[in-house]
């Protein structure tokens, strides 16, 4: 059996905790993960550029890399620097999309019109991403702004953690919107991650890597 390549996946940091344990499970020792901020879960338009820097940082020590987002609300951007530079990427829409797995994300689009999603990344840290980040610690007010038209917070649990499911309910009540809370694992995660391409050569990234760099 011919060696494992050398990989890398550059991902968003919300999902380090959840690469981390696949990663392990699956004893995938030949694969590391590198992570841009997951403040960037705010912010998409800084996360496109962001990747293309860490590629060209890092393109000759791996002999392929993988990139650790959805389009997440790139608008495309994400999908332009994958195919500048011959990568993959995780399948989706965003991270709430492949962690219920996609025909699951649908039903529950269809079915839970006006929903709020939350992973368990954004319910340890609702304080800093969603209330503070909005300004919601200092001015109240915005709240039926921002949060109206939500009918329901969807917390999709990638974890079995009653203490997480607390802070959920705590997130649910400051938003005053009601909580389900769907177990979905890891989703659509891992078996990507355990399928990632042998396909690709460094020959190839790192011809790509020179005529963008």
């Amino acid at each position: 059996m011919p060696p494992h390549k050398r990989t890398l996946i550059i991902a968003c940091g919300a999902l380090v905790r959840e690469l981390s344990e696949v990663l392990s499970i699956n004893n995938l020792e030949h694969i590391e993960v590198e992570c841009l901020p997951a403040s960037y879960h705010n912010s998409p338009d800084k996360i496109p550029a962001a990747l293309e820097e860490r590629i060209l940082k890092t393109s000759t020590d791996y002999d392929e890399i993988f990139v650790g987002y959805a389009d997440c609300g790139t608008g495309g951007k994400v999908d332009k620097v994958c195919e500048k530079f011959g990568l993959k990427r995780l399948s989706g829409a965003h991270c709430y999309e492949f962690f219920a797995g996609r025909d699951n994300f649908a039903d529950l689009q269809e079915n839970n019109i006006g929903s709020f999603y939350l992973t368990d990344f954004l319910v340890k840290h609702f304080e800093r991403l969603v209330i503070k980040a909005l300004w919601l610690d200092t001015h109240p007010e915005l709240l039926d702004e921002y949060f109206g038209n939500y009918t329901q917070v969807v917390y999709l649990a990638q974890t079995d953690n009653p203490e997480l499911e607390n802070l959920a309910r705590e997130a649910a009540k400051k938003l005053d919107l009601e909580l389900v809370i769907k177990k979905t694992g890891y989703g659509d995660l891992e078996p990507e991650i355990i399928s990632l391409s042998q396909n690709q050569n460094k020959s190839k990234l790192n011809d790509l890597v020179s005529e963008n760099s």
